[in-house]
Parts: C-alpha cells; structure tokens; sequence
C-alpha cells in the first residue's frame, strides 16, 4: 500500500535537469573516487607484494 502511493507521487513529480554545479559535483566525486582507488592498488602493488 505505501509502496503504490511512493509510486504515484514519483509519477506526478516534473522532470528537473541537474544543475551545472551539481554536475560538476558528480564529476568530481568520481574523479576523487577514481584517484583514490588508484592509490590504494598502488600501495597495494608496492607495500603487499605476494
């Protein structure tokens, strides 16, 4: 029953486009993540080798 309603609102809710900040969030996120994970399979690599 809550689950119908939650539908029926996010059906009568209007199309909004991201902002340009809010893109530029999103990217720099992923950057940030991206970078991060490169680092850590780095130190992996160069602290834990098997």
């Amino acid at each position: 029953m809550a689950e119908s309603k939650f539908s029926e609102e996010i059906k009568k809710m209007d199309y909004e486009p991201l902002l340009a900040v809010e893109k530029r969030l999103i990217a720099w996120s992923l950057a940030i993540g991206l970078a991060l994970i490169g680092v850590l399979v780095w130190v992996s690599h160069t602290f834990f080798e098997t």
